[in-house]
């Protein structure tokens, strides 16, 4: 059964606000949620960063929905620490949690002071992060030179049941690299031909598990609203690697984003005050063979999305099979 999963915004909602949100979201009949983990926002407009990991464990006591996390180890985290983290909300919450890896982004990773690797390098260092993290969730004890260090490790709090460990990709070369290891795949929305090509990468290398999209919308009273919501919100978000990868400062975010097009925008924001037109693009993610959506609403205040989607536009993507 296909999921519809509501995306929690730490960049842009406070982490009251945002536990009230996704407990709505769960009363309006989304099934699932999702979140990045963050230090920074990527615009001074949106203005705020939860600690991801306290979040998740209100979130998960304060409704009965599965949840999973986009995460970087290896520079702002240690892999064991990672690897602690998952365990205890797996124990904690059996079959409810996972966890999406990826090999982050300067703006979260530059407050260690350490330099910021090649690409490269950090997805070397990921791969050791995967191994480390398995390892550890599996009860071993664990000793690893390389990438990152680690000496005598074990984790004495553990689920029955390791979580799944999803790779997070935005491109079609490290989809096909993370089938090797990943129980499953997550990407962002992007034109139909290219998530087909994601997903074509994935499973002919031999990818297992869900296929998970993150999508991000803007929807409001009317159009011209959700075109300024979205513009005022997410501007900031239209750059493709390696600038979103590789600038470190929020402010250079916003520097960057001046000059943005609404054409430009549209290409990474579905935006329409028309929930109808929403179910189509929504439809069309999922006859590409995705078996998960993230709703991410750009805007900050979530209720009116909520509730909006909740009556009009999930009754219409489950009666489509």
């Amino acid at each position: 059964m296909t999921v519809f999963g509501f995306h929690a915004s730490h960049e842009q909602i406070d982490p009251a606000a945002l536990l009230t949100a996704v407990i709505r979201a769960e009363e309006a009949g989304f099934d699932a949620a999702m979140c990045s983990d963050h230090f920074s926002p990527w615009s001074e407009r949106q203005g705020q960063s939860g600690f991801a990991w306290s979040w998740l464990g209100a979130a998960l006591q304060a409704t009965t929905l599965p949840f999973g996390v986009v995460n970087a180890p290896g520079q702002r985290y240690h892999p064991a620490i990672i690897a602690q983290a998952i365990g205890t909300l797996g124990q904690m919450y059996p079959g409810r949690f996972w966890a999406a890896l990826g090999s982050g982004e300067a703006i979260n990773e530059h407050i260690t002071g350490d330099p910021w690797p090649r690409k490269e390098e950090r997805m070397d260092r990921l791969r050791e992060c995967v191994d480390v993290i398995r390892d550890l969730l599996a009860g071993e004890e664990v000793n690893h030179d390389g990438l990152v260090t680690v000496d005598q490790a074990r984790l004495w709090s553990r689920p029955q049941q390791p979580p799944p460990l999803i790779g997070a990709a935005v491109s079609t070369s490290t989809a096909e690299w993370c089938a090797e290891w990943a129980d499953g795949l997550i990407t962002v929305n992007a034109p139909l031909p290219y998530l087909r090509d994601m997903i074509s990468s994935y499973r002919d290398a031999g990818g297992r598990g869900p296929l998970y999209l993150q999508v991000h919308l803007s929807w409001a009273a009317d159009d011209e609203a959700a075109r300024k919501l979205a513009y005022e919100q997410w501007r900031s978000n239209v750059f493709d690697p390696p600038v979103s990868w590789d600038l470190p400062l929020t402010e250079h975010f916003d520097v960057t984003s001046e000059r943005i097009s609404m054409e430009q925008l549209a290409e990474v924001v579905n935006i329409s005050a028309d929930p109808a037109r929403h179910v189509g693009w929504l439809e069309s993610y999922l006859e590409c063979g995705f078996d998960g959506l993230y709703l991410h609403h750009v805007g900050q205040e979530q209720a009116g999305f909520i509730d909006t989607f909740g009556s009009q536009v999930l009754p219409k993507l489950r009666a489509h099979g």
